[in-house]
Parts: structure tokens; C-alpha cells; sequence
């Protein structure tokens, strides 16, 4: 089976279309969990981590939600004709999005599968700025 590449990002870090809308990476799939996770950043605990930290990532994992949407992409990873790239993008990609991508990450190389990550955004500073979906990092 070929390898999978992982791309973690921002939403409001990405460059903008003719129309303004963000052009997310190219992928065979591309998940928006901006509205889908709610945003760990509430937890002032963590605002000074990112999702590479298993805190972040425990807390992503916990979100109603999120151990489906794992499991899901695990599922669709494994398909025989599966995709090489999933992109998953949230509002600032430093929490949900790495979080997530991060896990997915280790699931898929517990099933045996070589897997490559980018995390594009996710040393860059929290966005604060609301986004349409009034999500934030």
C-alpha cells in the first residue's frame, strides 16, 4: 500500500481565491473541523501549547465528535484505493487541526501504513480574529 500524506493548517492563514475564499491545500480529502470540534484554545490551560502536545491532543480526542471523525478517516486511510493526502484544516491550525492530524497520524501507522506530516500553521501565533463560523484557533 502507498504512503499517506498528512497536512494539518489554518483556515485564516491560507491565501484567498478571485472570490476571498481560502484555498486549502491540495488533498484527496479535505476536513473542515471548524465547526465540526469545538475549540480547545477555551481551555486556558492550554492556550500556550499546540496539537502536538498529547495535552492539546487528549483534550482534541475528548470533544464530542472527534473519536468518530478519527475513526472515519482511519477507515477511509485504509481503503485498498485510498487517498495519498488528507488535509485537515481549522480556524488559526494549531489545535484542532494538528491535534487531530497528529492522532491520525499514529492510528494509521499502528495499522502498518508509512505516513508523512505537515503541520503548516501550527507554530504560528493563535489567530484571535473570528472567523465566518465565529471559530477561532
Amino acid at each position: 500500500m502507498h504512503s499517506i500524506r498528512l497536512i494539518s493548517f489554518g483556515y485564516l492563514h491560507l491565501p484567498t481565491g478571485p472570490d476571498h475564499s481560502p484555498i486549502p491545500p491540495a488533498a484527496d480529502r479535505t476536513e473542515d473541523v471548524r465547526d465540526r470540534l469545538r475549540d480547545p484554545a477555551a481551555a486556558r490551560n492550554i492556550l500556550d501549547l499546540d496539537g502536538l502536545n498529547p495535552r492539546v491532543q487528549d483534550i482534541v480526542l475528548k470533544t464530542p465528535g472527534a473519536r468518530e471523525l478519527l475513526t472515519n478517516l482511519t477507515d477511509y486511510a485504509n481503503l485498498p484505493a485510498g487517498p495519498r493526502r488528507i488535509a485537515i484544516g481549522c480556524a488559526g491550525g494549531k489545535h484542532r487541526a494538528a491535534g487531530l492530524t497528529k492522532l491520525l497520524a499514529r492510528e494509521l501507522r499502528a495499522c502498518g501504513r508509512q505516513v508523512d506530516v505537515d503541520h503548516l500553521h501550527v507554530h504560528l501565533p493563535r489567530v484571535l480574529k473570528a472567523t465566518n463560523t465565529g471559530a477561532s484557533a
